[in-house]
């Protein structure tokens, strides 16, 4: 920078209470010229405050689709706060999943524009859906990324009770399944699959595969089981451009929990 520094103030400056300038260096940007205040305040490096400004916009806009979101999202009340970092990993198994799943939320840019699914089949109460839920509420909360959770039994009774005038519409319902970026499709072959609900998930994974958006399929059926709940055409297309298989294959949590 010139030794010259223009130390002439105008009478905007003074007027805003500016009473000199002088040489700075910023550790990053480098040299640039402070503004100093009556106060004796002086002015830091203009490329920070910048970089500043943009982080604390990006965190407001965050802030504003997250509370948005939350509604549409309808992550259960037990599982809203579900983290990767509170999640029990003592097993190599579930150590494995672990990583998994956090690397799949990690690189979801990647995956999304892969329309990349991922099976999480395998025991029950070994962490399936906290993991799932982990993933989600990373996309929302930490890159205004819109993921929502569904079950598939709420996922009938809410098309359902459209056809007795409840809220919404069928086609409303199917827009928001089928739209958002990533979708958690939690308790699949948790009953009997009927022909209404294969229809019903067959145009919800149809669509989201011709949209080439990612679903996560949570159950407690195995590879082999998997597509009698969910017939082989989802199965599929959930596989197809390397789908990721995590097996949950230990021991219940509640097991060791006394009744």
């Amino acid at each position: 920078m010139p030794s010259d520094v223009k130390n002439h103030l105008s009478g905007i400056e003074r007027r805003l209470g500016v009473v000199g300038k002088e040489h700075a260096k910023c550790k990053v940007h480098g040299d640039y010229i402070a503004v100093i205040r009556e106060s004796g305040e002086r002015t830091g490096c203009p490329n920070c405050r910048e970089k500043e400004r943009a982080e604390e916009e990006r965190l407001r806009k965050l802030e504003q689709f997250v509370c948005a979101h939350r509604s549409r999202a309808k992550i259960p009340r037990r599982f809203e706060g579900k983290t990767f970092a509170d999640y029990s990993a003592k097993a190599e198994g579930q150590r494995k999943a672990l990583e998994i799943c956090a690397g799949y939320a990690a690189d979801f840019g990647d995956h999304l524009k892969a329309g990349r699914c991922m099976l999480m089949l395998g025991k029950v109460g070994t962490g399936k859906t906290h993991l799932a839920v982990a993933i989600a509420n990373f996309l929302i909360h930490e890159r205004g990324i819109s993921a929502i959770y569904r079950t598939v039994g709420g996922i009938i009774d809410e098309i359902r009770s459209t056809y007795d005038g409840g809220k919404g519409g069928e086609a409303e319902i199917m827009k928001i399944l089928v739209g958002s970026d990533l979708l958690v499709l939690d308790e699949v072959g948790a009953t009997k699959a009927t022909d209404f609900e294969l229809a019903t998930l067959f145009r919800i994974i149809n669509g989201r595969y011709e949209q080439c958006l990612p679903t996560i399929i949570v159950s407690n059926l195995g590879p082999k089981e998997l597509p009698a709940a969910l017939g082989e055409r989802c199965v599929d297309r959930l596989r197809e451009n390397g789908g990721i298989l995590v097996p949950f294959d230990w021991e219940s949590a509640r097991s060791g929990v006394k009744a």
